[in-house]
């Protein structure tokens, strides 16, 4: 044998190649396909994940293609026309102004959509970048985390976002969709960030996570490549959730006055309206709030079909 086959051989039983590498990359692999592939098998049987999939595509039809769902000018009002009960030339009636009532209820949902969308990926990236750091790291950037979002916990979200909105009207003065967002989101991420980091905790433990590691892999690639694909599930059922939460809270604080403001056209406005006219135009509130309530249920609902077919637990 020559000294340079001894040599590699002594280095081989120095250093040994790590056992199982890549059988358990690939078994990441598969297991993650396996799971979408059985998370889909399970939701296309559901008519529930049918039912709210397809009021959802009807909401986001409406938001961003609303003259799909109506020729009438929101906007366009006579006072000849004020609260008219629902008929065959205004579906919805009209309200104070005269303004058809369809047409704005339609336009309302483009501000609603906007909103929960808006709110739900601003929350969802700073979970993801907060919780994939506590999670991963650990120590005391896990502690610091854990106590800021403490803190977050501890403040009333409806008492701190009247405060905040006030502030930001007074420096803003104007509370548009985007500053409604703004404070949203404040309020919203810390819940996230605790399932973000529940889920990379676990995902941390799998044999996959050593593998990437002995190859040589940055913490930057195990953590955006191996730790947050595999621990993505239930951000996403949380996510879907959250779009309806949002709207629903978007609702209250504009019907509390504190949230968006004329001309906006919103569901929480349109029912703020109403509320003194509740027995003499019931259609005022029916209709957005019925609307309101559909679109919330939708989100939640679609949320929990997603929950059940992408956790094997609750097969």
């Amino acid at each position: 044998m020559s000294e340079s086959e001894l040599f590699v051989e002594m280095t081989e039983a120095e250093h040994p190649a790590p056992e199982h590498t890549d059988s358990s990359l690939e078994a990441e692999k598969a297991r993650s396909a396996s799971l979408w592939t059985d998370a889909w098998r399970q939701c296309r049987v559901r008519p529930l994940f049918w039912v709210c999939s397809f009021i959802i595509f009807v909401l986001v039809l409406a938001a961003f293609f609303p003259s799909l769902f109506t020729s009438a000018d929101p906007r366009e009002c006579s006072l000849e026309n004020s609260l008219l009960r629902p008929s065959k030339d205004h579906w919805f009636g009209t309200d104070l102004q005269g303004c058809d009532y369809y047409a704005r209820v339609v336009y309302g949902t483009r501000v609603s959509i906007s909103v929960g969308l808006l709110v739900t990926f601003g929350a969802t990236i700073v979970a993801i970048v907060g919780g994939s750091i506590a999670g991963y790291y650990g120590g005391l950037s896990d502690t610091l985390i854990a106590r800021l979002t403490d803190v977050w916990f501890s403040i009333p979200t409806l008492l701190g976002g009247i405060v905040l909105l006030t502030v930001l009207d007074d420096v803003f003065g104007n509370r548009g969709i985007p500053q409604v967002s703004l404070v949203l989101i404040i309020f919203v991420w810390p819940t996230q960030l605790r399932h973000v980091r529940s889920a990379v905790l676990t995902v941390k433990e799998n044999d996959f996570v050593d593998a990437a590691r002995s190859l040589g892999a940055s913490n930057f690639r195990i953590i955006t490549r191996h730790l947050l694909p595999n621990a993505i599930t239930p951000v996403i059922v949380y996510a879907t959730i959250t779009v309806g939460v949002v709207i629903s809270a978007e609702a209250t604080l504009s019907f509390l006055g504190v949230g968006l403001r004329l001309p906006s056209i919103s569901w929480g406005l349109m029912i703020s309206n109403a509320d003194d006219r509740i027995l003499t135009s019931p259609h005022l509130l029916l209709f957005p709030g019925l609307v309101l309530s559909i679109t919330v249920f939708a989100f939640i609902l679609l949320g929990d079909v997603l929950r059940d077919a992408l956790d094997p637990k609750l097969r």
